[in-house]
């Protein structure tokens, strides 16, 4: 008689921006990789939902694909992709000391991580290869080595988080799931979670359960 199989290792989900980063990292992701006067020409054109975001009567969902468009639209990717390689590098000196330690002790441990972001892919492969981590994010076309300025994804935000995490992870096989965001854009990724950390509002991180098999 066989016993019944066991479920020996965690999932842990990290929100990138405001979470396991401190920085809003695709802002400043365009100011590192665009010209000054790329960015004042095409940011005239974005300029009403930017208001309008920062008034808090467009979301943030559906501002962000318009500055994307607008900012990487025919960008090079050979050009923007060496940037955001360098960017990464630079990026990983602005982790949330003590997020990224709950991500290492999650490793340690033996768990599955996952960035689960709605910012771009591309620098968030290169961070995520540093860190050794999957990746969730919103994705990036292109074209004849270009970028056409549109997403080949949803804007991986709000249930879109929920979505693909479902879409990739079956949640039977972990023994307890683990979530890390910081806003309400985290919510429905946070309603997946048996512990789950906000930061700004939970005062210390969950503690990581261990799963031994029997010997």
């Amino acid at each position: 008689m066989h016993a019944k199989s066991q479920k020996y290792k965690n999932l842990a989900l990290f929100d990138f921006d405001g979470t396991l980063c401190s920085k809003d990292s695709f802002t400043e992701f365009i100011f590192y990789a665009l010209s000054k006067r790329h960015i004042i020409k095409q940011g005239l054109k974005t300029l009403p939902w930017i208001q309008a975001f920062y008034l808090k009567v467009y979301p943030a969902h559906a501002m962000r694909p318009k500055l994307f468009n607008a900012m990487f639209k025919d960008a090079s990717t050979t050009e923007i992709l060496a940037l955001a390689q360098r960017y990464a590098a630079d990026l990983m000196h602005d982790l949330n000391p003590q997020l990224l330690q709950q991500l290492k002790q999650h490793q340690f441990n033996g768990d599955d991580v996952v960035v689960v972001s709605a910012s771009v892919d591309i620098y968030l492969q290169y961070i995520c290869q540093q860190l050794n981590v999957g990746l969730i994010c919103t994705e990036t076309e292109i074209e004849n080595q270009q970028f056409t300025g549109r997403y080949s994804t949803a804007d991986c935000s709000r249930e879109q988080k929920q979505i693909r995490i479902l879409e990739q992870y079956d949640l039977e096989n972990y023994a307890a799931i683990y979530a890390y965001g910081n806003s309400d854009e985290d919510d429905a990724m946070l309603s997946l979670a048996t512990y789950s950390y906000m930061v700004g509002s939970d005062h210390s991180l969950p503690e990581i359960v261990t799963y031994k098999k029997l010997a």
